[in-house]
This record gives C-alpha cells, structure tokens and sequence, in this order.
C-alpha cells in the first residue's frame, strides 16, 4: 500500500494510538518493526498515519504490546480497516483540509456535545446565516468559494440533523444567539432554524444565559466526541489555522468537565426554546 502525503484526523489518531500501546509497552519502534520483519522507519511512518497497516497487523501489535481490553483493539481494527470514502470526499480540493477532518470527526462520533460561545454550531446553521459568517472571514474569499463551503456545511448539517440518529447535544451561549450576522431577517430566521431543529428527537439544545455568568474555557467552539470506546473519545476546538483535535485523557477530562459545568449554567430545554423565541421578538 503507498504512503499518504496527507493523513486524515482518523489516519492519524490510529497511528496515535499504535504509539500509545507501544509506550505503554516501553518497546521501542525497532522492537515493534522486528514484530513483521520490518524496517524502523516503516512503524514511524505508521504512528504519523502517514502509512496504512491492516486490521490484522493491529491486532498482532496489540498482542506484541500486550493490550488486554478487546474492545479498544476491536475499535482500532475498525479503523485500519476503514477504505470506503465520506461524502466529505467531494469536497476535497474544494475546501480546507480541517473542514473535511471535521466531517469525518462527527460522522463517526456515537454522541456529540458542542459548546459555543459566539456563532450557533455550524451544523445548526441556516444556509443564509452560513453564508454571512463566510463572507466575514479574515481572508476575503471569491463568491465561488463561500458558496462551495455553504454547500458543504449544508451537507454536514444535512447529515448529523435531517439524517442524523447520534445524540447531539449543543450549548449555545445567549450571545451567539444575538450575534446579527446578515442583518436582522437572517438572525431571526436562524433562530427559527434553531427552534426546528431543536425539536428532532436526537438534538438536545439548551442556552448558556448572560445571567448565568462568565463562562469556562478559553470562548473559542469546543466539540466533544465520543468514540466507540471511552479511550478513542476526541475533543476539537476552532482555531485560526483549522480544527485542532485532542485525545490524551487529561485533555478529555478537562474539556468533559467544562461542557459539564456550563451544562449545570444552562437553562432547561423548555426555557432555552423560551428565550429564543424572546430573542427573536427583540432583534
């Protein structure tokens, strides 16, 4: 199998997590690569995700590092096993790589949980609203490219909302809601959006108040994955440069426990429909 000039999110977490169980087993990427008669270089180029290795040789590793929990190798296995392509492969080309690293991230995730403090989550985004935001960015893009990612982010919300079964649980601070991006009749229809979406039986939405304080966190958007196993849950947060995606587990525990306190600061989901409808009267 050739190597990958550029590894996804997933690729390369899989190699993350080959490394983990190596370190774990304080063996060395030689002692590893002896496993299959390999050169050194080869299981470094597997750890950076820029090489495949098959589901076999993930469970061979796994019995060489002396990894025990089953269902963690299962999830692994999985994952070297991936081949078929995402519809976010249509987008390739066309859009930042974070963009597609994104949609690859929540496709897999089995529960989501997002936190924001300035915009609605990008997939609660009506197509209008979207379309204001892109137009703001710090790098000026051409009409063609704000409207292919308009079209992409409709897709993504397509497909965790319209489509969408996996828990999806949002926490929306009150001045996202009265961020008026497109003027007044955009940011009153993307409350209605809002509002409709938050009725779809797998979508939790509830409000973070200016009443209720500051809030945790540094403010920038922070989403919460859970994986098929505890261990292979991941956090991403925006930044200037892209998505950022973490999943050493005092990471997962620290961004956990953020989304939990301001969980604990939000109004129930009756009162978070209550005062956006409010909000929207006022705008």
């Amino acid at each position: 199998m050739p190597p990958r000039t550029i590894p996804t999110a997933r690729q390369a977490r899989l190699g993350i997590e080959l490394r983990k169980m190596r370190d774990s087993a304080r063996q060395t990427t030689a002692q590893a690569a002896a496993v299959f008669n390999l050169d050194r270089t080869k299981i470094t180029q597997v750890e950076k995700g820029h090489y495949p290795i098959t589901a076999e040789r993930v469970r061979t590793l796994a019995d060489a590092f002396g990894e025990t929990d089953a269902a963690y190798i299962d999830a692994l296995a999985a994952m070297a096993e991936e081949k078929r392509k995402g519809w976010w492969d249509e987008f390739r080309g066309f859009v930042p790589q974070g963009f597609l690293d994104i949609c690859e991230f929540e496709h897999h995730a089995q529960g989501m949980y997002s936190y924001q403090i300035c915009h609605p989550p990008g997939p609660m985004q009506s197509e209008r609203y979207s379309r204001a935001i892109f137009q703001e960015s710090q790098v000026r893009l051409t009409p063609r490219v704000v409207e292919t990612r308009v079209e992409q982010r409709m897709r993504r919300s397509e497909m965790l909302m319209a489509k969408g079964t996996k828990p999806y649980t949002a926490l929306v601070h009150e001045a996202a809601l009265r961020m008026q991006f497109g003027g007044r009749d955009v940011a009153q229809e993307q409350l209605d959006w809002m509002l409709e979406l938050s009725e779809l039986p797998h979508v939790t939405l509830r409000v973070i108040t200016f009443a209720a304080g500051g809030f945790k966190g540094p403010g920038q958007a922070i989403n919460y994955a859970n994986g098929p196993v505890p261990r292979l849950n991941t956090v991403s947060y925006d930044s200037m440069q892209g998505p950022v995606f973490l999943h050493l587990s005092e990471h997962l525990e620290e961004y956990r426990a953020i989304i939990e306190q301001m969980a604990d600061r939000s109004l129930s989901v009756e009162g978070s429909r209550d005062l956006i409808a409010k909000i929207k009267k006022e705008i």
